[in-house]
């Protein structure tokens, strides 16, 4: 929180306060970055500038793309959709093993080259045939001035967004961001706090308030995505304590996704994660009475496969992406025994596909 910090485009943040020894406090997440004059928050876009909090990166990105929605992952939200994508810089967790760590960890203005107002991204959101927007590649949180915003543009337009996140969070800004939010997927890193602490530099308690949160208090749909680190967060007796927690706090039709860990960032030295590890963690799910689980950053057909939790009808096939099959009724319901299908539906006509899409927006 030392960096120096020389902007000309200064955002007014909320959620902070004034303390008593001349610092601010920043209200966000439970890092309550203190900040001197000058200086950023653990996330690097939040930053005192005449004693105050402003975002440095509102209306800045780093790019747009049309993606389909199980890129996200979201495999129960308007399956086939496209959805439009983007992100800032900075994230406020500190993940040795970060997927996207040129975006998440940049501390690289020049990258955000694209200018969008929430407003422009919504009407883009229109023209390229978006059903929703997604604050993805760095987290929403630490931008969620501007996600708000966004998500109230494109509600005017129709458009649903999306929070790709990993639910690090306090109480009170977390009601007024997921009061905006039509869907999420969440990270659940890890069932100890040790690997949290250790690895992200967070604490795991604030990640399962944000999700008990969401369950129980709001109707945004969301789904889960754990990435399994061989060594790490991948054994069954941590990942069985995960499941029941799911099942008893959050519910049997919470969907999730298990993920493959590639070697990346700070963490090159291990193996990628087996298939065979998926394979066994989706198996502890479904005995935990988890209805959809799904094995992700890997080709495995079944893995990707929505099936009825009633009478394991196969209703949606996907291979990676691309779906190959879909037998859910307009209204959600298997076809074969009426059963509702858990998540948010409605006319299929064809799928968008995986192929990603550039969309270029204003230029800094």
């Amino acid at each position: 929180m030392n960096d120096a910090i020389d902007i000309t485009e200064r955002y007014p943040a909320r959620y902070w306060h004034k303390l008593d020894d001349g610092r601010i406090q920043c209200d966000l997440c439970p890092r309550d970055c203190k900040l001197r004059e000058g200086q950023r928050g653990a996330c690097f876009v939040r930053a005192c500038i005449d004693d105050a909090m402003v975002l440095t990166t509102y209306g800045r990105s780093s790019g747009f793309c049309v993606d389909p929605i199980e890129k996200k992952p979201l495999f129960h939200f308007y399956p086939g959709s496209r959805i439009l994508s983007f992100g800032t810089a900075g994230c406020n967790l500190a993940c040795k093993f970060c997927q996207n760590w040129d975006i998440s960890k940049s501390r690289d203005f020049d990258r955000l080259t694209d200018l969008a107002g929430p407003q422009d991204i919504a009407r883009a959101a229109r023209e390229t045939d978006c059903r929703s927007v997604a604050f993805t590649y760095n987290d929403p949180v630490i931008f969620a001035e501007y996600a708000m915003d966004v998500a109230d543009a494109c509600r005017e337009q129709g458009v649903k967004t999306v929070a790709v996140t990993a639910g690090y969070m306090h109480d009170q800004p977390r009601r007024e961001f997921y009061a905006k939010m039509d869907a999420a997927n969440v990270d659940l890193k890890a069932f100890t706090d040790e690997f949290y602490f250790k690895l992200t530099g967070a604490h795991l308690q604030p990640v399962l308030d944000t999700l008990v949160y969401i369950k129980h208090e709001t109707d945004v749909w969301f789904e889960l995505t754990t990435l399994l680190i061989p060594g790490y967060n991948d054994s069954e007796h941590e990942i069985g304590r995960m499941c029941d927690w799911i099942a008893k706090e959050l519910g049997c039709d919470v969907p999730l996704h298990f993920s493959a860990f590639h070697p990346d960032y700070k963490m090159t030295e291990l193996e990628a994660t087996p298939p065979q590890t998926l394979q066994m963690a989706r198996g502890i799910a479904h005995a935990a009475g988890l209805s959809y689980v799904y094995a992700g950053n890997i080709r495995d057909v079944e893995g990707g496969t929505t099936r009825c939790a009633a009478c394991l009808t196969p209703l949606i096939v996907r291979d990676w992406y691309a779906i190959n099959d879909y037998r859910v009724t307009d209204g959600g319901a298997c076809p074969e025994c009426g059963a509702a299908l858990a998540g948010h539906y409605g006319k299929f006509e064809q799928q968008y596909g995986p192929q990603r899409i550039r969309v270029v927006m204003g230029r800094s």
